[in-house]
């Protein structure tokens, strides 16, 4: 039996974090969901994910790159999705040099989906791919 997809959601404002969770545990996938980086940071030392739906605008102090950069340090190839209401343009290019897909609020729910769908089939291939 194949197991369920684990994606980790970071989002600060928990009305966000709470219709993610319903919206992807309805989809099929176990869902963790943080409100902070350093809960983010938790979630990834206690367990392995399979893609990371991450927040630009966090903490005053920290952003979803953060998180992000954390992550792929335990994970290199981990498939990541940013989330913005708002980006300049020099976290979009940042984005798309790190291969990350920048998805814009209001966020669309079908092109969310299709999304996480397409990184993970593609993540799960490179792993078949290579042993």
């Amino acid at each position: 039996m194949k197991r369920k997809s684990h994606i980790l959601v970071v989002d600060d404002e928990p009305n966000v974090l709470v219709t993610y969770r319903l919206i992807l545990q309805q989809q099929g996938y176990e869902v963790s969901a943080a409100l902070s980086s350093q809960e983010a940071r938790q979630s990834l030392m206690e367990r392995d994910i399979d893609l990371l739906l991450c927040d630009l605008s966090l903490e005053r102090q920290e952003n979803g790159f953060d998180v992000i950069d954390f992550a792929r340090q335990r994970e290199p190839l981990l498939p990541t999705v940013l989330l913005t209401g708002y980006a300049t343009p020099e976290a979009i290019e940042r984005a798309e040099e790190l291969g990350i897909p920048v998805l814009f609020k209001p966020i669309d729910i079908n092109e969310l989906l299709q999304t996480i769908s397409t990184l993970l089939k593609e993540h799960y291939e490179q792993h078949e791919a290579a042993g």
